[in-house]
């Protein structure tokens, strides 16, 4: 029994050890190519965690950073970052975007810096610097990301209001660890992330200074509002409800500014009618034509088996494979008793 025990204990820690392994592997994995168009990749590079505990709140799976150089000499760095989804992609796009970083078309969430891009794509976000590859290029890139998702974006990704936000300041908050880096003044506890909870912030100008306005979203209006009356607590607080959104600044600079920013903040409803459709004579008369042809069908099938079953009968009879005993009807005569 002892030695079976000790068998096994072993064979657990070899497994455990095994899938451990598997984990580190997958998560250095390689994300780029070794050859994307006339650029060839050098050794991948290991990429800082300046904040790890951001990263592993975000959802980020694993990370490389190369560099293609061209046989004319040309060369670009490349860095990505893969995550569990496209929100964590998106959460992290906007904490490493430079403040001075302008609007790019290469994707909906995409900016120009100093020296190259940076985009997501799908659960990935990627950042370029130096002679930027072709859109071709950029393509083939595509077509070979592992484990590629393209989830939807969150819908707080369009909910700060426009006026007055200051570029490049939007923060998604999705914990704890969020929350504390960009928005200290409100308590975990209070937001409620057990329930599913995120949120967006951004920074405003006021003629009395920098206001920050967080946005979260909650599951059901319900809970919304629930949450709502606990952010009313925080000491110097504007709050707002809008359906499954509470929107709040903690001691604004300007209360006046504060509420004209949160009359901006809506919930728009997106409601689909399902409205029946008009039926047309041509509709009707190609109805009847199918029922009419599905009836024939049946018919024709049902003398099919008929003629078969009757023709199978007759040369089974003639080959004695079929006895009048197999026409004979077990009759009880009930009616006698």
């Amino acid at each position: 029994m002892f030695r079976s025990g000790s068998a096994a204990l072993a064979l657990c820690r070899l497994v455990f050890v095994f899938a451990a392994l598997s984990t580190l592997g997958g998560a250095s994995a390689a994300i780029f190519p070794d050859q994307l168009g006339p650029y060839a990749k050098s050794a991948p590079t290991t990429v800082s965690a300046p904040d790890r505990e951001l990263d592993d709140e975000y959802g980020i799976q694993a990370s490389e950073s190369a560099e293609y150089t061209s046989p004319d000499k040309k060369h670009f760095a490349a860095t990505a970052w893969r995550f569990q989804d496209s929100t964590g992609a998106m959460a992290m796009f906007e904490a490493r975007r430079p403040p001075k970083a302008t609007p790019s078309k290469m994707s909906k969430l995409a900016v120009t810096t100093s020296d190259g891009v940076i985009f997501t794509y799908g659960n990935y976000l990627l950042q370029l610097t130096g002679a930027l590859p072709t859109q071709a290029e950029l393509d083939q890139l595509y077509d070979q990301l592992p484990e590629l998702t393209q989830s939807a974006l969150p819908l707080l990704v369009d909910a700060l209001p426009a006026e007055g936000l200051i570029p490049n300041s939007e923060r998604y908050i999705v914990g704890p660890v969020s929350l504390q880096r960009f928005d200290p003044a409100i308590a975990p506890s209070i937001v409620a992330f057990h329930v599913g909870a995120e949120g967006q912030l951004g920074q405003y100008q006021t003629p009395k200074g920098k206001l920050t306005l967080a946005i979260f979203d909650y599951p059901t209006p319900n809970i919304a509002r629930e949450r709502y009356e606990d952010f009313a607590k925080i000491p110097g607080v504007v709050a707002k409800r809008a359906g499954p959104l509470v929107a709040v600044t903690v001691q604004p600079p300007d209360a006046d500014a504060a509420e004209r920013v949160l009359a901006q903040v809506r919930y728009d409803a997106n409601v689909t009618l399902n409205e029946q459709a008009p039926v047309t004579a041509t509709q009707v008369s190609n109805m009847m034509l199918s029922i009419i042809g599905l009836a024939g069908g049946i018919l024709f099938l049902c003398l099919v088996t008929g003629i078969g079953f009757g023709a199978f009968r007759v040369i089974f009879r003639k080959l004695g494979w079929w006895t009048e005993e197999a026409n004979q009807m077990i009759v009880l005569h009930l009616s006698n008793k």
